[in-house]
């Protein structure tokens, strides 16, 4: 597969690849490349995980790395950025239209530009679905952030190769979705229907635990220390219920206070979404959960 790709780029100069094909078996992964995301995570998460559960639930849906991996058979999913849910909508229902569309773009700055000021209320929902992976994909460091005005104002990313998306994987998330109910809302609306057996797995904006990694600016409302409380107190209601939780934050001396009376392990990770490159070594993760993993 590399050899193909060093002669599609030589053939090609001025357009950068914008899908990559593989053959055999292809285990769903994420479409977008989400900061924060949980890919490298994976390992830790999987060893978190009660013997078995009745539905799955992801409130704040990112990429969806951990849902991918699992693929159940059902599941609720949501998140607060209607742009993004919008996006999976689109992947479960038209990815065809989808790839047609993405085909169309070029990578450069200047329709990195051209794309980022259109506004996406405007526009159909395959084409905003289309934008918005185009942007995650070429912006800086795959970090989706808006203003107070919900614009989304990350800079292009500069890179040397990108792959816009890829076909197969896409369609077999396409098939994964088809099985689950997505639902753009407030976090505590997408659980309202979780009971006793569920599996919740909450990976909220992470609590800042440096000047330069603020990702609050997820949507134009933020999330902030209030809705860390807030999100809190849904642990402690979701386990009174007899739902097994599990969440991810950054580990910092409150959140641990926050959650004191649950399982706790920390996990080194990589850093990579850090505005200075001496701040991209590695950072401990919190792991919480209210039921002993398998």
């Amino acid at each position: 597969m590399q050899a193909s790709a060093v002669a599609l780029k030589r053939t090609k100069p001025l357009q950068q690849r914008l899908f990559v094909e593989e053959g055999g078996c292809l285990r769903v992964r994420p479409f977008l490349k989400w900061a924060g995301g949980k890919t490298r995570l994976l390992p830790a998460l999987r060893q978190s995980l009660p013997p078995r559960f009745n539905r799955y639930f992801e409130p704040f849906l990112g990429g969806g790395a951990l849902f991918f991996d699992l693929s159940p058979g059902n599941a609720i999913l949501g998140d607060s950025n209607p742009e993004l849910i919008n996006c999976y909508q689109v992947v479960r229902e038209n990815p065809r239209d989808l790839l047609t569309a993405l085909s169309k773009f070029r990578v450069n700055d200047a329709e990195f530009y051209r794309l980022r000021e259109l506004e996406a209320e405007r526009l159909s929902p395959v084409v905003q679905a289309a934008r918005l992976i185009y942007l995650n994909k070429t912006c800086y460091n795959g970090l989706y952030r808006v203003n107070r005005q919900g614009r989304f104002n990350t800079p292009y990313g500069r890179h040397s190769n990108v792959t816009l998306v890829d076909p197969e994987n896409l369609m077999a998330a396409s098939a994964v979705l088809r099985r689950v109910q997505l639902v753009c809302a407030d976090f505590t609306a997408v659980l309202e229907s979780a009971v006793k057996g569920d599996l919740i797995y909450l990976d909220p904006p992470y609590v800042p635990v440096g000047k330069f990694s603020d990702f609050k600016r997820y949507t134009k409302d933020q999330f902030c220390e209030v809705d860390q409380e807030r999100l809190a107190k849904t642990f402690r209601d979701l386990s009174a219920k007899g739902c097994f939780v599990l969440l991810s934050n950054s580990f910092n001396e409150k959140t641990a206070k926050q959650y004191s009376k649950f399982l706790q392990r920390t996990v080194k990770m990589p850093r990579f979404v850090n505005c200075k490159g001496g701040g991209r070594g590695h950072v401990e993760e919190l792991l919480i959960s209210n039921f002993e993993p398998k």
